[in-house]
């Protein structure tokens, strides 16, 4: 009991300092968590083995899958299978033969060869959506192209796992590197454990085989068949805490079926929520898992950092270094060639190629499967699982390249040149996302002529398909605007997502024309006083009316009477109005607000103004009734 609480006290002593200062530093989470672990292991020694606690940490793992799958139901999967079985299984498949073929010209038998291939061809799903997520980058062409080959892989490891057995060769005595003998017949767990609670052990290579398909089969039919029934049964006790019990079985259990026939838990689990992505229950089971995965999540990336052997590294640091940037340079070159020919371009294909040409998280699983399949020697496998731990030790690097390489690069999205803008309005709509489209609709459905310009082609060729003009192009560029008739158009609609760009356009428009009105959407109060002071004459935060729409709601339900809330939610939007203006005047850039002094003593006067104003608004709503 004590040795686990030093464990736990180092690992999250270590994350509360080593997260933070890279977060601050901009090198992003991840790459704290793998110091910190490489801090209390290789660096002060205070974790000397992790290989059972790295089994614990990898339901971080297990859960993300969880978690993506149950957003993303079947149907979408559909719609996405061009970028999977093209982009994806393309990036699996010819990155697999180009390591095969570099292991068989290092003198490796095509079995060997074929399983190190395999290894190689995936990056890591954890490290890489984590990135992503915290970066903001997910939703660029990049990121969801890197999300889709991240998913196939994910996918590519079901077959994987199961070509594996049949790869399995006798395997001799041999001699390693230092001089020992290798038996090549059991693995360190098998010889430490004896016997492992397994369903395939003994089994022939096809029979190995069909307990594998069985397994996913029993995924699928349980889900579909199984899943309602179960939370049915479950929400009859009216306990919280056994849904989270629930949710807490269905990933364990899974995980532990996974294992049991050879089979990554993640890819189990993953499945599963593909499958319960459609249930009722979803949102409920995401609420469940979502603190256990984060907290696992980094978990992972510390005891990967944790157990890089440095001892083997230092005593061939050319050697393993050199395949480690050789296998990334190899997987980029191909991740470049892909992106080239499935028209990404500029930032978006650079984010895909780096984001990409890191080994991954499955690789372990597999080098630990060919080593129970007697198809890699043990010293290979150590070697392997360095590579691979140092790859992943390099991807936030790899980022942070990607981010200098970005702020140099003009995007252009892909080769598709912008439309010749031949049109001009009285009204331009800079950004026809979700917010964007209503604006246009009602605008049009008065007779106003409008010129609508995105810097998103698929969602300007959406809008051809429902019969609405709108033109593909960067709202940022003058040339753009000045064909959509900026000198002449009386309003300027700025809808765009990136809050930095609608701050550019903003200023750039009221310098270019000081008596267009300009109507913004902000994204929260700190970008509503950056676009005051960038010279917009209306801002609207993005989520403000339908809250306080929804509050109205709650107070009629409180005891108010229709008047009294209505009126409430007057008082209140023109209160908010007035004080956005006049906290803007004091709002400063460059001074947090927590340590804006004049700012937080107005921001108290005003909210004791707004007090006093809804209590006396309320008096006189209940005279007015008596």
């Amino acid at each position: 009991m004590g040795e686990f609480l030093f464990l736990a006290s180092v690992f999250l002593l270590a994350a509360v300092i080593a997260v933070p200062i890279a977060a601050r530093l901009g090198l992003g989470s991840v790459l704290g968590y793998l110091l910190a672990g490489v801090a209390i292991g290789p660096g002060l020694g205070l974790v000397a083995d992790t290989t059972d606690l790295q089994h614990f940490a990898e339901f971080g793992v297990v859960m993300m899958l969880f978690l993506i799958g149950l957003e993303l139901e079947p149907r979408a999967l559909w719609d996405m299978r061009h970028r999977l079985i093209g982009l994806g299984g393309l990036q699996v498949i010819v990155t697999m033969l180009a390591v095969m073929t570099a292991a068989l010209y290092l003198g490796f038998v095509w079995q060997t060869a074929l399983a190190i291939g395999m290894i190689f061809s995936l990056s890591s799903t954890a490290i890489v959506l984590q990135t992503l997520s915290e970066k903001g980058l997910m939703q660029t062409s990049g990121g969801r192209s890197t999300f889709s080959v991240l998913l196939t892989q994910d996918i590519a490891v079901i077959p994987m796992l199961i070509i594996l057995p049949l790869l399995a060769v006798p395997v001799g005595p041999s001699l390693n590197p230092d001089g020992s003998i290798s038996r090549g017949t059991l693995t360190t767990a098998d010889e430490a454990h004896g016997h492992t609670m397994s369903l395939i052990e003994g089994l022939p290579g096809w029979g190995v085989t069909l307990v594998t398909l069985g397994a996913v089969a029993l995924i699928i039919i349980g889900g579909v068949y199984g899943a309602r029934p179960l939370f049915r049964f479950i929400h009859a006790a009216h306990l919280r805490e056994m849904y989270t019990a629930l949710a807490l079985l269905i990933v364990i259990g899974i995980a532990f079926l996974m294992t049991a026939v050879g089979l990554s838990p993640a890819l189990g689990t993953f499945l599963a929520g593909v499958v319960l992505a459609n249930s009722e229950f979803r949102h409920e089971l995401e609420s469940d898992i979502e603190p256990f995965k984060g907290l696992l999540l980094g978990l992972f990336f510390i005891t990967v950092g944790a157990g890089i052997d440095f001892g083997l590294f230092f005593s061939e640091p050319i050697s393993i270094l050199g395949l480690a940037l050789g296998i990334m340079l190899l997987k980029g070159i191909i991740l470049y060639g892909l992106g080239r020919a499935f028209k990404l371009r500029g930032r978006d294909q650079w984010l895909f190629t780096l984001g990409l040409a890191q080994a991954g998280e499955f690789g372990f699983v597999l080098i630990s499967f060919s080593l129970q399949q007697s198809i890699l020697p043990g010293y290979i496998a150590d070697r392997l699982l360095l590579i691979v731990a140092l790859s992943m030790l390099i991807t936030p690097l790899a980022f942070i390249l990607y981010e200098h390489l970005s702020k140099r690069i003009k995007d252009t999205d892909g080769s598709v040149e912008h439309d010749e803008i031949d049109q001009q309005g009285t009204v331009i709509i800079a950004g026809i996302g979700r917010f964007g489209q209503i604006v246009n609709r009602l605008v049009q459905s008065v007779g106003a002529k409008t010129v609508v310009i995105d810097n998103n082609l698929q969602t300007i060729q959406l809008m051809r398909q429902f019969g609405y003009q709108g033109f593909f192009g960067d709202p940022l560029r003058p040339d753009l605007l000045h064909a959509a008739g900026i000198d002449k158009a009386r309003v300027l609609m700025v809808a765009l997502d990136d809050p930095k760009a609608a701050e550019q356009l903003v200023t750039y428009a009221r310098r270019l024309r000081p008596d267009i009105h300009i109507v913004a959407r902000s994204r929260d109060r700190t970008h509503t006083y950056r676009l005051y002071q960038a010279g917009a004459n209306d801002i609207v935060r993005e989520l403000f009316d339908s809250s306080l729409r929804a509050g109205r709601y709650v107070l009629e339900n409180i005891g108010l009477s229709e008047y009294e809330a209505s009126e409430a939610e007057k008082l209140f939007y023109h209160h908010d109005r007035y004080t956005v203006r006049e906290l803007a005047e004091l709002w400063d850039p460059n001074i947090p607000s927590s340590e804006n002094k004049a700012y937080i003593a107005r921001a108290k006067e005003l909210e004791k103004e707004l007090e006093a104003s809804l209590l006396s608004a309320l008096e006189n709503a209940n005279d007015n009734a008596a």
